[in-house]
């Protein structure tokens, strides 16, 4: 594993922006194989402001989100692709577990590798860790295409 990509380059990468960007850096990763990124979960966030008010919980489908959003960073690491050229969209999830609560204040690590690629269908096994701890798990696939 190698390397650390910021965000401005991670902008060029995924075209999610606020409220939906999901992943602040990369700070490792090997080409074709997995990625580790972060994400700095603050209470400033809009889903905190309803979910829930009296005790602000990350909802899980944005950690799922957070996690394919890491691996789309890593498709477009593996395959080269040029600022903008290609858009990677989910076409499944699979074994979703959350297992802890996430909340202001912690800091995701997701995991991410590639389980299988076939032309433009990719899957990938994901998992995100607050401190030692995995707090979701999931399996998923994606489709990457042209933009």
């Amino acid at each position: 594993m190698s390397n650390i990509i910021e965000i401005t380059e991670i902008l060029s990468m995924i075209p999610h922006r606020y409220p939906l960007l999901l992943v602040d850096r990369i700070i490792e990763y090997e080409v074709g194989k997995n990625i580790v990124g972060i994400k700095n979960v603050t209470f400033n966030e809009p889903q905190f402001m309803g979910h829930f008010p009296e005790r602000p919980v990350m909802p899980g489908v944005l950690i799922i989100e957070a996690m394919a959003q890491v691996s789309a960073v890593l498709v477009s690491k593996t395959i080269n692709a040029k600022p903008g050229e290609k858009l990677v969209y989910f076409m499944g999830i699979d074994n979703a577990k959350f297992r802890q609560i996430v909340q202001p204040g912690d800091t995701l690590f997701i995991h991410a590798k590639i389980d299988q690629q076939r032309g433009d269908a990719w899957k990938f096994s994901a998992h995100a860790k607050v401190g030692d701890k995995i707090v979701a798990e999931s399996s998923f696939s994606a489709m990457v295409r042209n933009k």
